[in-house]
This record gives structure tokens, C-alpha cells and sequence, in this order.
């Protein structure tokens, strides 16, 4: 069993799809502002080093936890 589309529904969905090809291609060259290089370079450089800064806290966070947790299992 399947779902016949007639011609006209086919060409009305062909004709929209086209027409939102080209219509997306004109947004992203025309109406989009894209950023400049240096602000990209600048935001990768602020993620890369705040997710350090995180990934070292939570691997202090982690140290201490596994030894208070072996402390604790060395008492009993």
C-alpha cells in the first residue's frame, strides 16, 4: 500500500522546493552577517581555554573525591 501523489500536487511540491533552494541561498550571501575572522578566532580561543579551566576543576573535583571515598573505605 502506498500514497499516490497526482501531477499538480508533485510539481506544486517540486516548485516549492526550489523555490526554497533558492530562496535560502539568497538569505545566507545577502541578508546573513557573518562574523569576522578575528572574533571567531578570538571566541575559540575564549571556549578552549574555559573549557580547560573546567576540565582541570572537575579532575581536582574527581582527585579529591576518590580520596576521601578511599580514606573512608581504609577506616572500615
Amino acid at each position: 500500500m502506498g500514497v499516490r501523489i497526482s501531477l499538480p500536487v508533485q510539481q506544486l511540491l517540486t516548485m516549492n522546493l526550489k523555490n526554497f533552494v533558492l530562496e535560502s541561498y539568497d538569505e545566507m550571501k545577502n541578508k546573513v552577517t557573518w562574523p569576522k575572522f578575528s572574533f571567531l578566532q578570538n571566541s575559540a580561543v575564549l571556549v578552549l581555554v574555559a573549557s580547560l579551566i573546567f576540565a582541570l576543576f572537575i579532575g581536582v573535583v574527581d582527585l579529591g573525591f576518590e580520596n576521601i571515598m578511599t580514606w573512608f573505605y581504609d577506616l572500615f
